[in-house]
């Protein structure tokens, strides 16, 4: 063996071609070593070679390919070749998106165990090909409900899909986008369904003073939900107001950060007596102006506020003090300075809620929520959210001695009211409720029957015991919300039931039989 085909053999260019030729005839070391001396050497860059496939002269580089006889190819030649072999090479399978969607629906609230019902598989077939589809039809409002609600969260409703939902027949409207549509699709909608009595529009960013003009030609309308309408003035609300009047019994209003002051409101007081649900969030011009005329309304039974402007305690006991009575739903988001003398009006007025949330307050005393509940003559309560009411304080993470927010008493007291009717409970965020106070309420032997969604995220001190006799005392119990509960590790989860959050967000289903 001569010296030559001996260094051949030591190379790495050697190597790589007898690894590509394993197996095949032609596979013999002597024959592959023979055949590579009596290739041409290759150029070096810089170096003029013609085209193997070509025969164009050009300049070689460290990236010239090879051709399939030994020799070079030229920079358009080779693209054409990397072309053909990714072309010739299997496609990658990305990640499957079923995981992905799975979160996705457990942070819509949906938990789907199971196939899907036929109207569901339907549904979203139609949903997926929504761009050949030419009409409805007469298909059943719940299903046109579930429409609207697919094609919103793939922001899909736009001018074209808008028509699929219009029909005379119908008494409702609901998009729960509209961030894709103009004015003169809002005022389509009102003029090819004139028999509207309710209208739910979300996103409503270009709806203008010209279609509240037009849908108050439509003197039937009772139920109105309008959300982020900016454009509209404030004499266009006042006008609406004034022109609904009694006709008007539920109105939601939310995302208005230029429009509806307390003159709007005071007017809407006025004219609109017969309201029975008021919800007003996020509506930056409302001051205590607007609380006192609320106030007034007689016939009040459902009333949500989340306001931006900071309010005054008194006005907002002496709006409970007014309303209390007949009220069944009461939701008060963002009162941060709100006092325990709001807890004690609500103690002393509110006897039919089944409905409370009173979020985001730093104010509030553990102790004035014990009282709320020891000797509250209110029935059981069935939805409650008391989430971030706490001391936010950082330099102090225990909290004061005198405990803010619903803290330990105050949650054993609210369980001992409403446990036996309660579904929702959201107390989130409420930090001062400790290890005890849990293990007391969900010890063994207790139950809650109707209790199936519980947000108990921000808990530091929930562990997988803590979540195991939540399972056992919670028969009904279908989602569980644990964000930041960093000791909830390996829970075991029933079969049935979602736990979202913990360190296993990208395993919630840990289903035992």
């Amino acid at each position: 063996m001569s010296m030559k085909t001996m260094s051949i053999k030591q190379s790495k260019e050697f190597a790589r071609r007898k690894a590509r030729r394993i197996g095949e005839p032609d596979d013999d070391d002597d024959f592959l070593a023979r055949e590579m001396m009596d290739e041409r050497p290759r150029p070096l860059p810089g170096q003029f070679e013609n085209c193997e496939n070509c025969n164009k002269r050009f300049t070689v580089t460290p990236y010239s390919k090879t051709g399939s006889k030994g020799g070079l190819l030229c920079a358009k030649c080779s693209k054409e070749v990397g072309d053909q072999e990714k072309k010739s090479q299997p496609k990658k399978r990305g990640p499957r998106s079923a995981r992905r969607q799975n979160q996705s629906d457990l942070l819509d609230g949906i938990a789907q165990h199971g196939a899907l019902s036929l109207a569901e598989m339907c549904t979203k077939k139609v949903a997926d090909n929504i761009q050949d589809i030419t009409e409805f039809g007469d298909l059943p409002w719940q299903l046109l409900q579930g429409l609207s609600q697919i094609l919103s969260k793939r922001r899909a409703i736009t001018p074209r899909t808008l028509d699929l939902f219009l029909r005379p027949d119908l008494s409702f409207i609901d998009i729960y986008d509209s961030g894709k549509l103009e004015a003169n699709d809002f005022q389509k909608i009102f003029a090819f369904m004139p028999a509207l009595t309710r209208v739910n529009l979300r996103f409503a960013g270009q709806l203008k003073d010209n279609v509240i003009d037009y849908m108050l030609e439509n003197h039937r309308i009772q139920h109105l939900q309008l959300d982020s309408a900016n454009l509209v003035s404030d004499s266009s609300w006042r006008t609406m107001f004034e022109k609904l009047g009694l006709q008007l019994e539920n109105l939601r209003l939310s995302n208005l950060d230029s429009s509806l002051d307390d003159e709007s409101i005071e007017i809407m007081c006025n004219a609109c007596t017969r309201l029975r649900r008021l919800k007003l969030t996020h509506c930056w011009k409302m001051s205590d102006r607007s609380l006192q005329a609320i106030s007034t309304l007689p016939l009040l039974e459902h009333l949500s506020l989340d306001m931006l402007q900071e309010s005054k305690t008194e006005n907002l006991v002496e709006l409970v003090s007014k309303t209390g009575t007949k009220l069944r739903t009461l939701s008060l988001q963002g009162f941060s300075t709100a006092d325990d003398t709001l807890l004690e009006m609500i103690h002393d007025k509110c006897r039919h809620l089944f409905k409370f949330r009173f979020s985001d307050n730093a104010t509030c005393t553990d102790r004035g929520f014990t009282q709320l509940f020891e000797t509250w003559s209110n029935p059981p309560l069935e939805i409650v959210d008391l989430s971030s009411t706490r001391d936010i304080d950082n330099a102090n993470p225990d909290g004061p001695t005198d405990a803010t927010g619903l803290a330990s008493n105050g949650f054993i007291a609210l369980m001992n009211h409403s446990g036996s009717a309660i579904r929702k409970l959201n107390i989130a965020s409420c930090r001062h409720i400790s290890y005890a106070a849990f293990d007391h309420v969900f010890t063994e032997g207790k139950s809650y029957p109707k209790l199936r969604e519980l947000d108990v995220s921000f808990h530091t001190v929930m562990d997988d015991y803590l979540m195991g006799r939540i399972f056992q005392c919670c028969p009904a119990i279908q989602q569980v919300v644990a964000f930041a509960c960093f000791s909830v590790r390996d829970a075991r989860v029933p079969k049935g039931v979602s736990l979202i959050g913990g360190l296993r967000t990208q395993d919630p289903f840990l289903e035992e039989a």
